[in-house]
């Protein structure tokens, strides 16, 4: 069973820890990660998870996700988490997240990252995944409408694929 740091509404590190699936205490945060894969023609590495995971079976994701677990850093949890999930091994030692999205219990840091990796040399599939595929924008979004990949908001998608980029608010493409 995995155990998390809880942190507090301001993303402090406390010294307490749960356990997953343990109901969350008032105040109580908790850190998550995805990292999504772009290939050079702008589409994003997506996963179709396993029919026994216990939550979202059989649904298509984003590159990858999950907890980061006790005492992992969220550069460490989304290394370990892409090794795990897809066994593909990153170095984020040097990178911040691209996006934070805040949830009801917790933090979500989004590493947006290009690639020329090769999908035919992962060791596919894994406990986690079924199988990956590289799909747009346009794909993703009608697979959510479909009902085939899990439910985030569409502007969400739409989001990733345009900060893939560049961090921050404002389009560093443009002026410059």
């Amino acid at each position: 069973m995995e155990t998390w740091d809880i942190y507090d509404k301001n993303r402090n590190l406390t010294v307490k820890q749960m356990k997953r699936g343990d109901t969350f205490e008032q105040g109580a945060y908790h850190l998550v990660i995805h990292v999504c894969l772009f290939n050079q023609l702008g589409e994003m590495l997506i996963q179709q998870r396993q029919p026994d995971k216990e939550d979202w079976k059989n649904m298509w994701d984003i590159t990858v996700g999950g907890s980061a677990i006790a005492g992992e850093t969220s550069q460490q949890a989304a290394e370990r988490e892409v090794k795990e999930e897809i066994g593909y091994t990153l170095n984020l030692r040097n990178r911040r997240p691209s996006l934070t999205v805040n949830f009801e219990y917790g933090f979500d840091d989004y590493y947006l990252l290009e690639t020329d990796l090769n999908i035919a040399n992962l060791p596919l599939p894994t406990e986690e995944v079924k199988q990956v595929k590289w799909a747009s924008k346009d794909d993703i979004i009608n697979m959510i409408s479909e009902g085939l990949f899990i439910p985030y908001h569409e502007q969400l998608i739409a989001l990733l694929f345009d900060m893939r980029y560049n961090m921050g608010a404002h389009n560093q493409r443009i002026g410059q």
